[in-house]
């Protein structure tokens, strides 16, 4: 549920509020051409950022809450193939290492190899600059196509999954890490033998797509909302459902998603 602020405004109210400060932030936004996707190898180097995301919270792909309770990611809109709603990477899962901190000075070199498999679940939103804007026509400020943005602290990943150094640094969080990323079968993603936390929430129809495991096929990976280009595969779980608005849900996850990485 959304934390709306005046408990005494009618439900309709407070939906159209949220909505009108959402669309304040629109400016803001730079709007790429959808057909302008990154087309990214399955292994390389990317940019990590970390993120807010509450447990139980319905992302942009619309997967189920239960897979909050295991690492996930959003990844950034030109790499993530749609601008809103579910995109192909969507349910996609990569193994992802920490390399260094690329903030600070001078560099962090960890002595420990830290890496987590994470699913992608939620959308990074493309902006004017920050670590998500990313465009075929040129790299993030850490010169990566792909930016990671992990659902962290959350209770699937240890706290000290990000090493630091504070006597020398003065403190303990880099914000941004270089790292190596491999796509990787979600066999291997710690949710994959919890039915609950695969596939998407039910009732949502065509605005949810969270595949198990996909591999590419039409069959099995989604394609992109924005671009209104296919009908995803029925990824819906059964038992896993939510009352919402559904028109709606693709507005509301991106405004949320895009409030959540500003902050």
């Amino acid at each position: 549920m959304l934390p709306w602020g005046n408990s005494s405004a009618t439900p309709l109210s407070q939906l159209l509020s949220f909505i009108f400060t959402f669309l304040s932030f629109l400016p803001h936004i730079s709007w790429a051409s959808d057909s302008e996707w990154i087309d990214y190898s399955p292994d390389g180097y990317a940019t990590m950022t970390h993120y807010s995301l509450p447990e139980n919270f319905i992302a942009a792909c619309g997967c189920t809450s239960t897979s909050t309770n295991y690492p996930t990611a959003a990844m950034n809109q030109m790499a993530y193939g749609s601008s809103t709603s579910y995109g192909p990477a969507c349910g996609q899962c990569f193994n992802l290492t920490l390399l260094n901190s690329f903030l600070s000075n001078p560099p962090f070199y960890p002595n420990v190899t830290n890496s987590v498999v994470i699913k992608v679940t939620d959308l990074c939103p493309l902006s004017l600059s920050g670590w998500c804007n990313a465009t075929t026509h040129g790299p993030n400020a850490g010169g990566h196509y792909l930016n990671f943005d992990l659902a962290w602290p959350s209770s699937s990943i240890p706290n000290d999954f990000f090493p630091s150094d504070e006597p020398l640094y003065g403190y303990t969080d880099f914000g941004v890490w270089n790292i190596s990323y491999r796509s990787v079968s979600c066999t291997n993603w710690e949710g994959w033998n919890y039915a609950a936390a695969l596939g998407s929430v039910a009732n949502l129809g065509y605005s949810a797509c969270c595949p198990d495991n996909p591999t590419g096929s039409t069959n099995d990976t989604c394609p992109s909302y924005s671009d209104d280009n296919g009908i995803p595969p029925d990824t819906q779980t059964s038992g896993s459902a939510i009352s919402s608005t559904i028109s709606l849900l693709p507005i509301i996850t991106l405004a949320v998603s895009l409030l959540s990485h500003m902050l």
